[in-house]
């Protein structure tokens, strides 16, 4: 029994491999159906599974690969041409194909799928009037459908075969037996003949045919010649039978038999465990670098000192290189994954009726096999939004003036530590208008929020949840669950999402992933005593800005990062972690990117970058949220792994909090009393103005107002006030808000005062041009007369301290 695992094993194994070729190699002779190599290739294929499942006594698999044969066969002669219509039940019957090995290797059995229609349709098309100009090498074929071996009595001419039906089975053996031996002398005269021409001569062939040629005698049953006269033969012509397969299987490989030597199959598990060791190994290497790096600082100037840093270079040297042998050895090529796609945009093209073709590069590319397995299901939804949003019909091309056949380009790519895929179309593009309106029709984002919203934003909403552009539900898209599963698979493997489109020119999605989740690069950050480590594929860059950069806009802290807006969280405020900033010092910026999402992450430090390995946080701290592991760093100490994903999904529940140490309030009451505080309100409304007095008297602080910006402006160049805060409204006469803020900045001594906007404009753009022109603040009417108040108060003793 164990035997027959492990026979079925590799049998399984090799039908998978040699299956999986074969869609990409019909798809390619639909296109190119006098590819006569090409053709014989898939026959051998055909051919191989065939005889190979026969053996096992799998009777459906045999069955329905046997009369798929039968059509590749007459097309091999050119009985038969290979239409659009013969591929479709071909491809039909390899999915069966593909069905049924799943079976065998779930229950070891082929029972319980029906192949009968599929093989009707194959008769059918194998006996129709596709091809009548192939009477003449009928003519010359008298078998009929059962000429299934003829690539093995090739070498026989057709015309000098006897009539077997007229002879007895003495006879028929007799004739086999004289071609067999026939066969074998003019083999023996070919391998002579190359000897003394000093050519090598691949044994293999010969090796596995003698055995195969000892067992006919012994067992005295028709050679596989006989097979092709008599199908209905006992168990013994089939196993037979499968070892002219193998001999044939092996035959496309005689070139290179050296590839097939070096090449052996282990276990994934073997491999994981490996890369387990390496990943302690790393861990060693780095305590070693450190423990050296202590040693030299207490030792300096000793003579062991050189010799233990030779060996610890080596040390280094050498882990390093055995952990990229390792990582290569689970490295597969991208290959696997882009595959199947020629089958799969030759069917949606049929289906959607439309001409499309898909040209693939850098499939060599090569990726982690755990990331090759993930990498499949975002790439499937991408490419059939292309075929059916993306790509125009026939009709529409040609009304655009574009060639009727559209274009699909997939490529691979390496990037540093990543590897990019890239999906390009040549259709009718994104429309942004388009994506916002179809979004409020289904209540995924506001008003407020489409208004506010820029082109990227606007492409980033085909990753919402429930999205789709579809006018009607079909079995290619319009359900609205394919490009969030791409958002949720990519970001589970801390990739980043790209796109850029332009309406009526085509759209080009990039997905930037990781090589491997085994071993990775990481940032590590400080907070007080706390360290993290963020998985470096996340980040996208490190920035430096002072504490005037950092802006409130609707109670979240931002800062401008070249011509984008970033959201700024504190990582002790997601983890609960006390901190301390001295308001003379710098702030430090993470910018994280994940999908298409980015976040600006403050930290206390920057520690460095580091490799680490992922250890996983045990069965009673699994789940914690915002942590994906830890690992062990050079000086022995636990650092705990960001979960990116989680952590910005963590980050749009945490409001703004003061970017200064909590006992600055108690320090500022020290300096002076309430009442020395001197804000203006600018408002045109006498309404306005009263309500943001009323808010601000309890304070105690003084108050002055100004009916619009030139007034305000007039008051400030007066200098009799020292003022720490001003509340600006944006809609006023002779000078609205904005300019008045970007007045006031011109002037060196103001240049720290605070400008708090209080408006009802609300929009995105509005509060931009806001942040730009120098407002720290933007509070948006209505409000709460405590929440007004409390922002004064911070901003007066943010000023307070900068003083």
């Amino acid at each position: 029994m164990d035997e027959f695992q492990e026979i079925l094993q590799d049998f399984l194994v090799e039908s998978f491999e040699l299956i999986e070729q074969l869609d990409q190699d019909l798809v390619e002779l639909e296109t190119n159906p006098q590819d006569l190599d090409l053709l014989n290739r898939i026959f051998r294929v055909a051919h191989t599974v065939k005889g190979a499942s026969s053996f096992l006594n799998f009777d459906v698999l045999t069955h329905l690969t046997h009369h798929m044969e039968d059509i590749l066969n007459k097309a091999r002669h050119g009985d038969l041409i290979i239409t659009p219509d013969v591929m479709d039940v071909v491809l039909e019957s390899i999915d069966l194909m593909k069905e049924l090995l799943n079976t065998i290797r779930d229950t070891g059995a082929d029972q319980g799928i029906d192949v009968s229609a599929c093989v009707a349709r194959l008769d059918a098309k194998s006996n129709g009037t596709e091809a009548p100009a192939a009477s003449e090498p009928k003519a010359e074929e008298p078998a009929p459908v059962e000429v299934v071996e003829e690539p093995e009595v090739e070498e026989v001419p057709a015309a000098d075969e006897p009539n077997y039906d007229e002879m007895s089975e003495d006879e028929v053996e007799a004739e086999i037996a004289r071609l067999l031996a026939e066969r074998q002398e003019e083999d023996k005269a070919k391998r002579k003949a190359k000897l003394e021409a000093g050519e090598e001569v691949p044994q293999m062939p010969d090796a596995e045919e003698e055995p195969a040629k000892a067992e006919e005698k012994k067992e005295e049953v028709p050679a596989p010649a006989a097979s092709a006269i008599v199908p209905k033969a006992p168990t013994q012509p089939k196993r037979q039978e499968a070892a002219q397969e193998e001999v044939k299987a092996a035959a496309p490989a005689k070139s290179s038999p050296a590839m097939v030597e070096q090449t052996i199959r282990v276990d994934v598990k073997r491999l994981d465990h490996l890369m387990n060791l390496i990943g302690e190994l790393v861990l060693a290497k780095n305590r070693l670098i450190k423990i050296n790096v202590d040693v030299e600082e207490r030792y300096e100037g000793e003579e062991f000192l050189e010799e233990l840093n030779q060996v610890v270079s080596i040390v280094s040297l050498v882990t390093t290189d055995l952990q990229i042998a390792v990582m290569k050895t689970r490295m597969l090529p991208i290959g696997k994954v882009f595959n199947k796609f020629p089958r799969m945009i030759r069917d949606l093209s049929r289906e959607l009726n439309k001409k499309i073709d898909l040209e693939i590069f850098g499939e060599d590319t090569e990726l982690d096999k755990s990331i090759v397995e993930e990498i499949g299901d975002p790439l499937v939804h991408i490419i059939r939004n292309s075929c059916d949003h993306g790509v125009e019909s026939t009709e529409d091309r040609v009304m655009l003036g574009k060639p009727e056949t559209g274009k699909i380009i997939l490529k691979a790519y390496n990037e540093g530590n990543h590897i990019v895929v890239q999906i390009d179309d040549d259709g009718k593009g994104l429309d942004p208008e388009m994506l916002k309106n179809k979004s409020l029709e289904k209540g995924i984002i506001t008003e407020k929020e489409a208004d506010s919203m820029s082109d990227k934003e606007a492409f980033a909403l085909i990753f919402k949840p429930g999205f789709s552009t579809a006018a009607s539900v079909t079995s290619v898209s319009g359900r609205g669950v394919g490009m969030d599963v791409v958002k949720t698979n990519i970001e589970k493997l801390n990739g980043i999402i790209d796109i850029d489109s332009e309406v009526g020119k085509g759209t080009s999605i990039k997905l930037k992933i990781p090589l491997t989740l085994a071993i990775i690069q990481a940032l590590l950050v400080g907070v007080q005593e706390e360290y993290y480590a963020i998985p470096l594929a996340s980040v996208l860059e490190t920035v430096r800005i002072s504490k005037d950069e950092i802006y409130t806009v609707d109670n979240r802290s931002v800062m401008r990062l070249r011509d984008e807006v970033l959201s700024l969280v504190h990582i002790g405020d997601i983890f609960e972690v006390e901190r301390i900033i001295d308001a003379a010092e710098h702030a430090y910026v993470v910018v994280l990117g994940l999908a298409e999402s980015k976040l600006g992450l403050i930290v206390d430090s920057l520690v460095g970058q580091e490799e680490i390995v992922i250890k996983s946080l045990g069965e009673y701290l699994k789940g914690m949220e915002g942590i994906a592991g830890a690992t062990i760093r050079g000086d022995g100490g636990v650092t705990l792994i960001v979960d990116v994903a989680a952590l910005m999904q963590m980050a749009k529940t945490v409001k703004a909090k003061p970017m200064i140490e909590s006992n600055a309030a108690s320090a500022s009451k020290e300096k002076t009393k309430a009442s020395d505080y001197c804000v203006m309100i600018v408002d045109d409304s006498k309404t306005d103005r009263t309500i943001m007095r009323k808010a601000l008297e309890p304070m105690g602080i003084t108050l002055i107002e100004a009916v619009d910006g030139q007034e305000a402006l007039n008051i400030l160049k007066q200098g009799e006030h020292n003022f720490d805060a001003m509340l600006i409204d944006i809609e006023m006469p002779r000078m609205d808000g904005y300019t008045l803020a970007n007045e006031i900045k011109k002037y060196n001594k103001y240049k720290n005062l605070p400008l708090i906007a209080v408006t009802s404009r609300s929009s995105k753009s509005d509060r931009m041009r806001g942040v730009e022109s120098g407002m720290v603040e933007y509070i948006t009417k209505p409000y709460s007369s405590d929440y007004l108040a409390s922002v004064v108060q911070r901003n007066i003793k943010f000023k307070a301290e900068l003083a």
